[in-house]
């Protein structure tokens, strides 16, 4: 059989160019799914996941910050401290700073003065807090070397020279910060849930109306000879495209509420400092900064995924 002239075959491929150019839409999708609204309602999915992952990276962080502050940290409380130590060794607080300041697993031992312990009773017993007749214990703040690594037998040691000497640790305090951490953490992961099943339901939605608006036109290209894998692949390619459009506006929406709020954060946060005006982009975490950009991708996933899966279960129904 003898072979077409190669010069035949440019032409014919060049004709055929002519008559469907590259890109052509020969099933309308551009009609057929709308290029504002969908971008739009997936840009507020993405706006409203960037804030989720935020607050529960946010939680998550403040909270361990927290509690390993509560766990690393000891109140001793010395009733009568200007009273003689048991052994004549000074007064009674002298005698527990010397074995706090001597022990190997407390980093620092500092007394509280007469104006802090005053501030603390205020909020109790208002402003006569600091004249009161009664006998105020000395208050010592410990800072443990490591979280949770109290020294051993402290409190046998402390009540041979100073008895009644209580110690009290933030356990139930560090308690309450972890379970308050993880129900904000299931909240926000809870919440990111709800969003991308929103998201799926508005990509199926614009997808099955797309469908709706174009039925004829698909219809004549599946009698011609196209499969479902070519209107599926060419729904899902239109819907990846707008949907990531969508997460990349989301995710440039987010990026400066996000900065704002770790911003607001950071005083609480590891070193208690506020990022400056020059250096604003510090402010959020390492994972923030991966997530932002993967929004417009996971959007477009999303998209993809949803549109040629509908589309496949609507051509499955037709005769």
């Amino acid at each position: 059989m003898a072979k077409a002239p190669r010069g035949s075959a440019r032409r014919q491929a060049a004709q055929d160019r002519r008559l469907r150019p590259s890109g052509f839409d020969d099933l309308g999708l551009r009609r057929a799914i709308s290029d504002r609204l969908l971008p739009l309602l997936v840009a507020a999915m993405a706006f409203l996941a960037a804030l989720a992952f935020a607050g529960a990276l946010a939680t998550a962080t403040l909270a361990e910050h927290w509690r390993q502050g509560a766990a690393a940290e000891l109140t001793v409380q010395v009733p009568s401290p200007t009273e003689p130590a048991q052994g004549g060794k000074g007064t009674r607080l002298d005698a527990v700073l010397a074995i706090l300041r001597a022990d190997a697993g407390v980093s620092n031992a500092t007394p509280m003065s007469a104006s802090d312990l005053g501030d603390l009773l205020r909020p109790w017993l208002g402003a006569q807090g600091d004249s009161l007749a009664l006998p105020l214990p000395a208050v010592v703040t410990v800072q443990l070397v490591a979280a949770g690594a109290t020294p051993p037998a402290l409190n046998e040691r402390l009540a041979a020279v100073a008895p009644d000497t209580a110690v009290e640790s933030a356990d139930v305090w560090a308690t309450r910060l972890s379970a308050l951490a993880r129900s904000l953490q299931a909240c926000a992961a809870v919440a990111l849930m709800v969003v991308v099943a929103v998201a799926i339901a508005v990509v199926a939605v614009a997808t099955r109306a797309g469908l709706s608006a174009r039925r004829e036109a698909i219809e004549i290209v599946h009698g011609l000879g196209a499969t479902d894998s070519y209107i599926a692949r060419s729904f899902a390619r239109r819907a990846m495209r707008l949907a990531g459009l969508g997460g990349a506006g989301g995710a440039a929406a987010a990026l400066p509420v996000l900065l704002w709020l770790a911003f607001l954060a950071a005083p609480f946060a590891e070193g208690g400092s506020v990022p400056t005006a020059d250096q604003p982009l510090i402010a959020l975490p390492l994972p923030l900064w991966i997530a932002l950009p993967a929004l417009p991708f996971a959007a477009a996933a999303i998209g993809f995924v949803t549109a040629e899966g509908t589309v496949r279960r609507w051509l499955r129904r037709l005769p």
